[in-house]
């Protein structure tokens, strides 16, 4: 601190020396009388001391030189403005016989002062930011955003490893007058593989939610782009793209107005909080301003790793299985629960297919007390998570799914509104092919995947939960909503796609047959009755009518089987349920 006030004291010394006597030479035409120049050191050091003082009291020796900004620019103005203010003033008390000086070296005085010590201040900033890099790793950013300056300035001081040498504007507005930023040129997407043969581009950042990912990644690579990374808005960090960016959806219909209003001020229970599904939930309906948050998990790990993410806010734990009715209903009994989000579920099918006992006890028989305390403690709604692999389920876990939603769209819920929301994958869930793939790439063993012509939707989990909560502001009598997934993607071009990010290309990808349960092709629909909500993201189907009494009997007698013997009564609930027991 004080080294950095001594340098810049010597140099604002220099430059009020220079200036004042500049200001008497332009003053008297290069010619100073001596009656003038020999009060011009009194003068000189009272206008020093002065400004010394102010510019002390508006930091301006306090800046750090590489960084200075446009608000100490503007301090540097304001403490002219006082310095030449009282100095002024000073002559105008006919002070002058103690400093003589023609009143029109004061006003060249305070241009030429602020001018240079402006100058000598930003002087280093400017350097860096405009120093030429395009030697070393010349880099195109692609998106016009406000991030873009900020992404240059960084690389031009040293923070980022990279050398802009080109800006892509890929906004479908072709007439959009392309210009610079930051002395970078802007050009239209037809320019594309110009720019990457013209100026031998290395790397690329691209800008987050800019147009199709995927598509422009595939383009990037084709052209031999190497190094492709994505600026996140949200941390200002430059990351490898991941293969979440490159599939991530982002439904233009999010309204989030309205999930705020649904959620805010409410008291909600969410099952299965700790799972992928529940935790993200869990944050975001504290993000959306829940009152209070009761997180329902049996896994004392994942309760714990929840519980430390919300930490500061207003949630309690409960350590319970939802298959136990008795503690569920203390937890209702305890608390005045206005939302229940019921994510709880065993997942896994081909763990589901060894235990179909514990499948069908935790999937329909937790699910049943849930909404069943939902409705006898009159909760004002609940929301289910159901799977696409309800839709004419081909294993166990995707028929007890199905049984839960039948019973949501039967039950006499009374004031309680209820409705299931149905979609795919979700990426990186834990469990999902996507972690998976992660693993062995990066342990550098061959890539497994079922069969050539799998296919699976997916979704970030984030927007999926988004549209849950968004789907459930709709949700009024046991309707089934099904969120656009957007097209399939196979799994082995899934597997290609994170050889290429990672650049182990050279990896086998060896395909293993299905496994138990599993179906080639996962639908949302059984059949064509959909019908389309104010929000094209979302859709909702007719209910199926099935006589709750009779369901009520038929999951007993469910309960009571064992083993095997559960296949014959799913299949009478479930008539379009076709086992695949052994993944052909």
């Amino acid at each position: 601190m004080i080294r950095r006030f001594i340098f810049f004291l010597f140099f604002d010394t220099l430059i009020s020396g220079i200036t004042i006597l500049s200001a008497y030479l332009l003053r008297f035409n290069f010619q100073i009388p001596e009656l003038w120049f020999n009060n011009l050191p009194e003068i000189f050091i009272t206008l020093l001391a002065i400004k010394v003082i102010v510019l002390a009291y508006f930091r301006v020796y306090n800046l750090i030189w590489r960084l200075v900004s446009l608000q100490d620019i503007l301090n540097i103005i304001k403490a002219h403005f006082v310095v030449y203010s009282l100095f002024t003033l000073m002559v105008a008390l006919r002070l002058d016989y103690l400093l003589p000086i023609p009143k029109s070296v004061i006003f060249i005085d305070f241009f030429l002062s602020l001018g240079f010590i402006s100058l000598f201040r930003i002087s280093r900033r400017l350097y860096l930011e405009n120093r030429v890099t395009m030697t070393a790793n010349p880099t195109l950013i692609i998106g016009v955003t406000d991030r873009v300056d900020h992404i240059i300035k960084q690389c031009r001081t040293g923070e980022l490893n990279y050398s802009p040498v080109a800006i892509l504007d890929i906004e479908e507005e072709t007439t959009r007058k392309r210009g610079y930023i930051s002395n970078v040129r802007i050009y239209g997407e037809e320019n594309l593989r110009d720019i990457v043969n013209n100026y031998g581009i290395q790397s690329v950042i691209i800008n987050s939610q800019v147009g199709d990912m995927n598509h422009l990644f595939d383009k990037l690579k084709k052209l031999g782009v190497s190094h492709i990374k994505i600026s996140s808005g949200l941390s200002e960090k430059i990351s490898n793209i991941s293969i979440e960016d490159l599939l991530a959806r982002h439904p233009k219909d999010l309204d989030l107005v309205a999930v705020e209003k649904f959620i805010r001020g409410k008291r909600v229970l969410i099952t299965g909080a700790g799972g992928s599904i529940g935790s993200e939930l869990s944050i975001q309906v504290k993000g959306f301003g829940a009152d209070e948050v009761y997180l329902v998990e049996h896994s004392e790990f994942n309760l714990y790793q929840i519980n430390e993410k919300l930490v500061k806010t207003n949630h309690k734990n409960y350590l319970i299985d939802i298959k136990n009715r008795e503690r569920l209903r203390d937890v209702f009994a305890e608390n005045r629960v206005d939302l229940v989000l019921h994510a709880a579920a065993y997942k896994h099918v081909p763990l589901c297919e060894e235990n179909i006992d514990s499948a069908v006890e935790n999937n329909i028989l937790g699910s049943i007390n849930v909404i069943d305390l939902a409705i006898e403690y009159g909760v004002d709604k609940v929301v289910i998570i159901s799977t696409d692999k309800a839709v004419r389920p081909t294993n166990v876990m995707g028929t007890t799914k199905r049984i839960v939603e039948l019973y949501a769209q039967n039950i006499d819920a009374g004031k309680t509104e209820i409705g299931a929301v149905r979609f795919g994958n979700v990426l990186g869930s834990s469990g999902s092919v996507i972690p998976k793939f992660k693993e062995l790439i990066e342990s550098n063993q061959p890539i497994t995947v079922t069969h050539p012509d799998i296919t699976r939707y997916f979704m970030l989990i984030s927007e999926a939960c988004q549209l849950v909560l968004q789907a459930g502001t709709l949700a009024k009598n046991g309707e089934i909503f099904i969120l656009d997934m957007g097209e399939p993607i196979k799994i082995v071009d899934l597997a290609k796609k994170m050889k290429q990010i990672y650049g182990r290309e050279d990896l086998p990808i060896q395909f293993v047959g299905l496994r138990p349960g599993e179906k080639k092709y996962e639908e949302l629909l059984i059949s064509d009755s959909e019908f389309n909500t104010k929000y094209e993201s979302i859709f909702v189907t007719k209910p199926t009518e099935y006589n709750i009494e009779e369901l009520r009997k038929d999951i007993e007698r469910l309960i009571e089987a064992k083993g095997l013997e559960k296949l014959p009564i799913l299949k009478e609930i479930v008539p379009e349920f076709n086992h695949n027991q052994y993944g052909q």
